[in-house]
């Protein structure tokens, strides 16, 4: 069973220059290899997103602009991470409740995911989650 100790910061590769940083997540980078990439932007400082668990899926997080606070659950635990650095991201785990607030002016919050959209894949009500983690 997955817990959030499984979720970890990992470090992007990046080339430094004079001209401006290069970041890059190639194939090995994150422990999955991602079949779907989407961002959230322009979203309000008071908004939260996120609020629901995956099956199957897991996702890598990515502060491109600003930042964010990330709240995971696993059914025990709980702990907030701050996202705010365009050269590190956050591997989270299947069957991990995700919690996304506290968005800064012009956050960008780039996600990769290890499998295509599918309604079937997520929990979205808490209770029903913590039920599957007993």
């Amino acid at each position: 069973m997955t817990t959030i100790k499984d979720c970890k910061i990992i470090q992007i590769p990046k080339k430094l220059d004079h001209r401006g940083n290069l970041a890059v997540i190639e194939k090995g980078a994150i422990p999955y290899d991602f079949k779907r990439v989407y961002y959230l932007y322009d979203i309000p400082s008071e908004a939260s997103r996120g609020g629901h668990s995956h099956i199957k899926q897991q996702e890598f997080l990515v502060a491109l602009s600003g930042s964010f606070d990330v709240v995971l659950k696993d059914g025990r635990n709980i702990k907030k991470i701050t996202l705010n650095k365009p050269g590190e991201g956050l591997f989270i785990d299947k069957a991990i409740w995700r919690e996304l607030d506290n968005f800064s002016s012009g956050a960008v919050c780039l996600v990769l995911a290890s499998d295509v959209f599918s309604e079937e894949d997520y929990i979205r009500d808490i209770q029903l989650f913590m039920d599957s983690k007993k």
